[in-house]
């Protein structure tokens, strides 16, 4: 992230087909206040009045697991289905955060590794380095994971004297190359991680902007505690926030008295980290859920229709531009922020400083994903934060790029 903020800055006149943010032409600074101030007052009705307690819960240190946990309760019971124990869930500071901590409760020893789908979000590298866990790669299938190689790495791993402690996933949409699951795949995965006893970390910032009659969740499909559930306000909320959280209902063996599940175990790690997650910053994401009925899915309507129709753009443009290069190839998400591009040259860092310098455009080099220096021919485009003219435009200045790479220049 560091390296592609740089370029950008140095770059400020080039298109950015790699920053995965949301859109931004939605953004009300006046929305602040006013989410503030509906949560203040939902606040207010549930402690009877009492204003000194509204003041301490808003102003002062909180609660380490949260003060909005029932509403994100009750977003996940409207939107996604899925039951959750208020007291199961720890609101943190981003979804990273909420990563970090069940990695770190989860790393027990040496021998403790993670599976991730390869390649895979940028964060659960970091995120794993940091509590020295290392992550056995499961190679990526077309329609998302390769799940008879995820059991064959897994029995390496066993047979190898390691504990695979947890596999994570991003079933909808994933970054970067926005492919989601479909809920035969899904319920394949639960099986095999019920069989294998293996945890899965289900990572969902993009699921919201799909179809409503998509595959559920692999939470609200989960019988047998095998999903902890991560969650993000980043995208359907506001990015400034910085919240997000954790659903982990899974109990824990040998736990304290009062503190059966693994959120407890989040909550201790919390509190000797962050504290507590910003109440100012909750209230605002938590006035948000309750102006539109704890369901963000419908909040975000408009964002929905913004994604999908960039995304069905940069799809005909891609066709556009490149049918007369066989060599040229992508894949067709259908929804999310992402997809990857085919090229036939290597596309390293390098390269990318050199794209924007001469040709004002920006993309990710998919080697970031794989978490090591190797580059590859594929760029992760993404479509989320343009307006349709910068597509357009960066789409042209793209081709130009690929076109000259391709023929040597």
């Amino acid at each position: 992230m560091n390296f592609l903020n740089e370029i950008a800055h140095r770059f400020p006149d080039a298109i950015s087909l790699a920053a995965g943010r949301p859109f931004e032409g939605f953004f009300d600074p006046a929305d602040v206040p006013r989410y503030f101030d509906i949560y203040r007052r939902y606040l207010t009705d549930r402690l009877d009045g009492d204003d000194a307690a509204v003041r301490r819960t808003l102003l002062q240190y909180g609660r380490t697991k949260g003060i909005i946990h029932e509403l994100i309760a009750e977003h996940l019971r409207v939107d996604e289905g899925i039951t959750a124990a208020p007291d199961a869930l720890v609101v943190t500071v981003g979804c990273q955060e909420a990563l970090w901590l069940t990695l770190r409760a989860l790393r027990r020893d040496e021998r403790d590794v993670l599976l991730a789908v390869t390649p895979s979000y940028v964060g659960v590298h970091g995120a794993a380095m940091m509590v020295d866990m290392p992550v056995l790669p499961v190679r990526e299938a077309a329609d998302g994971i390769d799940l008879d190689d995820l059991v064959a790495v897994v029995r390496r791993a066993r047979a190898a004297g390691r504990n695979p402690r947890a596999c994570y996933v991003i079933p909808d949409f994933a970054n970067p190359s926005g492919v989601r699951l479909d809920r035969a795949k899904r319920e394949r995965l639960l099986g095999i991680a019920a069989a294998e006893d293996l945890l899965l970390l289900e990572d969902n910032p993009y699921g919201l902007f799909g179809d409503p009659a998509g595959p559920p969740t692999l939470k609200a499909l989960d019988r047998h505690g095998q999903v902890v559930y991560l969650g993000s306000f980043a995208k359907t909320g506001l990015p400034g926030a910085r919240v997000g959280y954790v659903l982990a209902d899974q109990e824990v063996t040998g736990a304290p008295a009062g503190q059966p599940l693994l959120a407890d175990q989040l909550a201790k790690l919390k509190s000797m980290l962050t504290v507590n997650t910003s109440p100012i910053a909750q209230a605002v994401i938590g006035g948000k859920l309750l102006a539109h009925g704890h369901s963000l899915r419908a909040a975000n309507a408009r964002e929905t229709e913004t994604y999908r129709g960039n995304l069905a753009q940069v799809l005909a443009g891609l066709e556009k531009r490149f049918t007369d290069l066989p060599s040229v190839s992508w894949n067709v998400p259908e929804g999310g922020f992402f997809l990857l591009l085919t090229v036939p040259f290597t596309a390293g860092d390098d390269l990318l400083a050199h794209c924007a310098a001469v040709h004002r455009v920006l993309w990710t080099p998919i080697h970031h994903f794989y978490a090591d220096a190797t580059p590859r021919n594929v760029l992760r485009l993404s479509f989320s934060h343009l307006l349709p003219a910068e597509i357009e435009d960066g789409l042209d200045r793209l081709a130009e790029f690929i076109r000259a790479q391709s023929a040597g220049n």
